[in-house]
């Protein structure tokens, strides 16, 4: 078998297209004569990242674009104010104003007094793109795939996929306002949503960080019981005291608020976030399970005993009630069946 036979049959037959990354690898070997550095086939994917350059395409508009198309005025040494801009815009193509009256060794003097500007800036800044790491709140690199996985690498807020525009890792209370780098607080947001949710959210946090410290005396769920099965920064998992089938959990947020439905993002996160502990553990525990009923009772009128917001994880059996068909419509009996 040739290298060419090789080759083409794995590109024809073999090679699977989760993404454009094989292709642009193999190409990029190919164009620098076999070999390409780690950083060479990176920018090379990058290039093809539209998501990234959708991202630029908002940073060339709505900033450096912006800067370098506003009117400004120079004094001639007379002291008369002329106006001039730096670049022009028509539409989406950008001009350098004047350009067709540069001789060709000024345009190379120009390039030269740009990169001594590059190169002061740089020895200045250490990491000139702490802007976009701020963006992402320096969480790690495995947090951050664990985000965008727990939210199938979709905005969280408008839905955008990966593929179609960058995410980035947001804090959901700042950490400046008092929040965590808990993966509770942590959301990922489209460049665009973070963007917008950075410019109009003036909400003071500070008291709603201090809020997931509410706790109510009396209360026995604010009064954390022995036997915690599982424990993060906002809720506690742990044994239902009256179970409906073995292995009955309750996730309970550890501030005091009276149902589901008033619960922060974060403690929703955080529950949400239990749920899956709990729903492996069970599994991993008892392979008789095979489905689960997932509830919570907001209000006196819907079953709600303790006004603590609590979530029921109820693992059930085959067999273990003669009919199950409606499942929670069961909470009125006579709805059960439809």
């Amino acid at each position: 078998m040739t290298v060419f036979s090789m080759l083409s049959g794995f590109i024809q037959r073999t090679m699977r297209m989760s993404h454009i990354y094989q292709p642009v690898m193999l190409m990029e070997l190919l164009n620098r004569g076999g070999s390409a550095s780690r950083r060479e086939i990176a920018a090379a994917l990058l290039d093809r990242d539209e998501s990234q350059l959708e991202y630029y395409e908002h940073v060339t508009t709505n900033m450096v674009g912006k800067v370098l198309t506003q009117k400004r005025e120079r004094a001639d040494p007379d002291g008369a104010l002329h106006p001039y801009r730096v670049v022009d815009k028509n539409n989406d193509v950008y001009t350098l104003a004047g350009f067709d009256q540069l001789a060709p060794e000024e345009i190379e003097q120009l390039m030269g007094l740009c990169k001594d500007q590059l190169d002061a800036f740089l020895m200045k800044r250490s990491d000139p793109w702490s802007h976009r790491k701020r963006s992402s709140g320096y969480i790690s690199g495995t947090k951050r795939y664990d985000v965008l996985k727990r939210a199938h690498f979709r905005c969280e807020l408008c839905g955008i996929s990966a593929d179609k525009k960058a995410l980035e890792v947001d804090h959901i209370v700042p950490r400046n306002k008092g929040g965590s780098d808990d993966l509770s607080n942590l959301q990922a947001l489209c460049y665009t949503d973070n963007a917008t949710k950075r410019d109009r959210d003036d909400t003071d946090f500070r008291d709603m960080a201090e809020s997931y410290n509410h706790r109510q005396e009396a209360c026995s769920f604010c009064d954390i019981p022995s036997g915690v099965l599982v424990e993060r920064e906002l809720a506690v998992a742990i044994a239902d005291q009256y179970p409906v089938t073995p292995l009955h959990t309750l996730i309970i947020p550890k501030r005091h608020v009276s149902d589901y439905l008033d619960l922060h993002q974060p403690e929703r996160n955080a529950v949400d976030q239990l749920l899956q502990v709990r729903k492996q553990a069970i599994e991993a525990e008892d392979a008789t399970v095979t489905g689960f009923n997932v509830g919570m009772n907001c209000g006196e009128d819907a079953g709600q005993t303790i006004a603590h917001a609590h979530i029921h994880l109820i693992p059930r059996r085959k067999g273990d009630v003669t009919n199950p068909a409606g499942g929670i419509r069961g909470c009125i009996p006579a709805k059960q069946r439809y």
